[in-house]
């Protein structure tokens, strides 16, 4: 697989630019990637696994990878209760060895990766970090600012504090702090990551390549929710359609939505049997998803459903083939949920003996005296 393919295969939805980035390949320019996350709770499949493919791949096709550690952004943002303290204890402990974990599940070296604490590279650029803001500042105007707080989870409109109106001009700093020329992110990033192409060459001296993946959707949506989505998305509502997206996609703070790396196999049945699989449904279908972007990904043996009520064995080689019975309603939806989760459990076996059984168990148990103290 060439290195072009490797950096925009799936899960990835978008490259700005192609053009650029195959640019860069071609004339040998070294690729130096960056992904950032704020510091909040468990680690779940979009964070962790699916992030994290992305890594390994960036890896394999000889791409320098830093995870950004974003203290700083958490605490803007009020995550973890909004205590600084207890945001970079979090970030150095359960979250930067959860991601650590999810880089090896993903077939990518941990130990490659560069993992960067906002606050102690601020602390080492001092002055040169706040002109970096600053200049971002100046091409940006109030309005796109608050246009873009949807990176951070809020929606237009909403009553933000000043500080969060730093936010999005402290991201664009970020890559430009940290020499990046790939920034990395979910689609709900590219805001941000469009403000930094505009700003780069003029104030930076270059113009870095955004690229940005898919966002698993959480399990628990409704179907009125993936109604109104799919319809923003068929009238051509760009802007609708995104921020339904982001409503939806799996969130830590949405527990029975998502399935975090050390969930017990039980945990993971108990949360696919709710989880919406309307029949024959293909779009905005949160099992097939996780078919698709977690047990396909990289597959060679077939993938095996049971029905439970005929005790017939369907077999898959592909994902697509497994998509067209879907979608012809040769298969049940609660045989899909099964196997799905029979699966998922495999793949997060080495995470959960980690955490649950091993020496990763101290890191669950601070995480869990961070959460009755809150």
């Amino acid at each position: 697989m060439d290195k072009f393919h490797l950096i925009t295969r799936e899960p990835i939805e978008e490259v700005l630019t192609e053009d650029r980035l195959r640019r860069y390949l071609d004339e040998g320019i070294k690729l130096r990637h960056y992904i950032g996350f704020e510091i909040s709770g468990y680690v779940h499949l979009g964070t962790g696994i699916l992030c994290m493919q992305k890594v390994a791949d960036f890896q394999k096709a000889g791409v320098s990878t830093i995870v950004f550690l974003a203290d700083y952004h958490s605490w803007i943002n009020r995550k973890l209760g909004g205590d600084l303290s207890t945001i970079r204890k979090v970030a150095g402990g359960y979250f930067k060895e959860a991601l650590r974990y999810s880089i090896k599940i993903a077939g990518g070296d941990p130990d490659n990766v560069k993992f960067i604490l906002g606050s102690e590279l601020y602390e080492k650029m001092g002055i040169e970090y706040l002109s970096n803001i600053i200049k971002v500042s100046m091409r940006t105007t109030l309005s796109r600012v608050r246009r873009s707080v949807t990176i951070m989870g809020r929606k237009m409109g909403e009553a933000l504090d000043f500080a969060q109106l730093l936010y999005i001009p402290m991201q664009v700093a970020d890559i430009f702090s940290l020499n990046v020329n790939l920034a990395h992110g979910g689609m709900d990033q590219r805001k941000a990551h469009v403000i930094a192409l505009e700003v780069g060459e003029k104030e930076f001296g270059y113009k870095p390549i955004a690229i940005h993946h898919h966002l698993l959707i959480g399990m628990n949506i409704t179907e009125e929710a993936r109604r109104l989505i799919l319809e923003a998305r068929r009238s051509g509502n760009r802007e609708m359609f995104e921020q339904g997206v982001i409503d939806v996609k799996m969130s830590k703070s949405k527990p029975m939505g998502a399935i975090f790396i050390h969930d017990a196999p039980g945990e993971i049945r108990r949360k696919l049997r709710k989880a919406l699989c309307p029949a024959g449904e293909i779009e905005l279908n949160p099992v097939l998803e996780l078919a698709r972007y977690i047990v396909f990904r990289d597959r060679i043996e077939p993938f095996e459903v049971v029905n439970k009520k005929t005790g017939e064995k369907l077999t898959f080689k592909t994902y697509e083939e497994l998509e067209d019975a879907f979608a012809k309603k040769k298969l049940h939806p609660l045989d899909l949920k099964i196997a799905v989760a029979e699966e998922l459990a495999k793949i997060l076996e080495p995470a959960r003996k980690y955490f649950l059984e091993g020496p990763g168990r101290k890191y669950l148990e601070d995480m869990e005296e961070i959460r009755i103290t809150r």
